[in-house]
């Protein structure tokens, strides 16, 4: 069964907060989805960008109170 898992990478800066996604990533499960926390507004761009780049889903991605929410989902 698909989970969301939480990578808190705020107040670290680029490229942390991908960086610490692409580790979640390799543990995850296919289907799972992680939701990323960055207080770096870069993260917002520079995130469905390598997404796309290796073809998993993005889901959504939102900011409030100042941390950008993002979630991807693993599709291979």
């Amino acid at each position: 069964m698909s989970e969301r898992k939480l990578v808190d990478a705020k107040n670290t800066f680029c490229p942390g907060p991908l960086m610490e996604l692409i580790g979640q990533m390799k543990m995850a499960e296919i289907g799972d989805e992680l939701e990323i926390l960055s207080t770096d507004q870069g993260s917002a761009n520079d995130i469905p960008e390598w997404i796309n780049k290796v073809g998993h889903e993005m889901v959504e991605s939102f900011e409030k109170e100042g941390v950008w929410h993002i979630v991807v989902k693993k599709t291979k």
